[in-house]
């Protein structure tokens, strides 16, 4: 009697265990999400708005550092980034 007793409390014990770790995962969103699959579409597509833009953004700014470094290095007239730069502006040149 007394095992019966202590393996019904282990088992609840584990149970509860079960609940706490679904709770955490939060299952119940990823359900709810699966069962509407129109908020599910919304959400991704959001996230990939999102993640274009900061793409954009990123890319902007650092273009915009590249292309300062380059000219603060063109004004220091060195020999071997002045020649670089310089076969740089032929090939584009040359493209238009």
């Amino acid at each position: 009697m007394a095992d019966s007793r202590f393996r019904i409390s282990l088992l609840v014990g584990k149970i509860q265990e079960l609940i706490d770790i679904v709770e955490k995962a939060n299952v119940a969103e990823w359900i709810e999400l699966y069962r509407r699959p129109g908020r599910l579409l919304l959400l991704n597509f959001a996230a990939g708005i999102a993640r274009g833009l900061g793409i954009a953004v990123g890319f902007a700014i650092l273009g915009a550092l590249v292309i300062y470094v380059v000219k603060q290095l063109a004004l220091l007239n060195l020999p071997l980034i002045g020649k670089f730069i310089a076969e740089i502006v032929r090939m584009v040149q040359k493209e238009i």
